[in-house]
């Protein structure tokens, strides 16, 4: 059995040589990616990605060809609803492993293209927005070059059935069986009530075309980066599918039934709360002041909607294995 190892930034590199001493150990060849060279991800029989749902979303949006199976390890930092193998059980699952004793879920990608140019793909959602948030967006929708709608709402959201348990969710979309082939569109807070989500077959393609707005608008891609659109976004069916490995005591079903508990918890919560959890879903797990850096909430706001999300069970606040100073804070659920 031949594997590689992936993190996505420099903050992982400890836990990757972790990683490649214990694989090492159980007979097991490894090699860590270095960035660039993702021809080794066609070449061997699993890659194991650090970092969470975090470095799942990055590795699928760095590997565009075909990629061996995908295993995310976590560890306490970056947990997840994507990552299915904590860093600590990794020797215990590894005679797993080798016996195949695991599921492989073959999910679309979408390919995407701002302004006639591709950029990364996208293994959730891809978004677009006015760069100032509480202003109007105008646009048009067009499925495989028809419009089927004008609009002014506060931006648009196109998922997979991957993505629609997760910020498309909370945008009021539905939420979708993985394997369905369909995308799903989500018009966020339009000025027209007929705007309502809309299911599309994944071999359309979907265009968000005309962009207006007060303020230049930006496209979101799962969540992170942000690339500046000046008037088209233009989505379809990726090539090359993310291939993710299921360990057997996991599956699709109870990852959704997860996020069905999560939804309804959700609805009792204070905006600032869901947008801290949002974040740590997309994010990993941050500290205090990460979390005001991206949320841009008050710290006030953010300690206080911490601590109603831990007594309520939703989060947990560890001590950064980095830096044993720093405390840190995660989804629980």
């Amino acid at each position: 059995m031949k594997v590689a190892l992936w993190g996505v930034d420099s903050r992982d590199g400890a836990l990757l040589t972790k990683m490649k001493k214990t694989l090492d150990s159980l007979g097991i060849k490894s090699q860590i990616m270095k960035d660039g060279d993702y021809g080794t991800a066609s070449e061997v029989d699993m890659v194991l990605v650090a970092g969470g749902d975090r470095g799942i979303l990055e590795y699928f949006h760095k590997v565009t060809a075909a990629s061996a199976p995908v295993l995310g390890i976590y560890e306490t930092d970056s947990t997840g609803f994507l990552a299915q193998l904590d860093v600590r059980d990794l020797e215990k699952a590894t005679s797993r492993l080798k016996r195949g004793e695991y599921k492989v879920d073959e999910v679309f990608r979408l390919a995407v293209r701002v302004d006639g140019k591709e950029v990364d793909p996208v293994l959730n959602d891809v978004a677009v927005f006015p760069s100032k948030s509480a202003t109007l967006m105008e646009h048009v929708l067009k499925i495989d070059g028809r419009d089927i709608w004008h609009d002014n709402s506060d931006g648009v959201i196109i998922s997979t059935p991957t993505g629609s348990t997760a910020y498309t969710m909370s945008a009021g979309g539905p939420m979708v069986i993985q394997k369905s082939q369909v995308f799903v569109v989500v018009s966020v807070n339009s000025l027209d009530n007929t705007r309502r989500p809309l299911v599309v077959p994944n071999d359309a393609s979907i265009e968000i075309a005309d962009i207006t707005s007060r303020y230049h608008c930006e496209v979101v891609l799962d969540g992170g980066r942000r690339v500046r659109v000046k008037n088209t976004l233009e989505c379809t069916r990726h090539a090359f599918p993310a291939r993710l490995v299921r360990t057997a005591d996991d599956s699709a079903a109870s990852l959704m039934a997860k996020k069905v508990r999560l939804a309804e918890d959700m609805l009792k919560m204070p905006p600032s709360a869901k947008l801290i959890l949002k974040t740590l879903e997309y994010e990993g797990a941050l500290s205090q002041k990460d979390l005001a850096t991206r949320t841009m909430l008050p710290e006030r706001t953010i300690r206080l909607s911490l601590s109603h999300l831990i007594d309520g069970g939703y989060v947990k606040k560890k001590t950064s294995l980095r830096d044993a100073r720093q405390r840190i804070y995660e989804l629980k659920i």
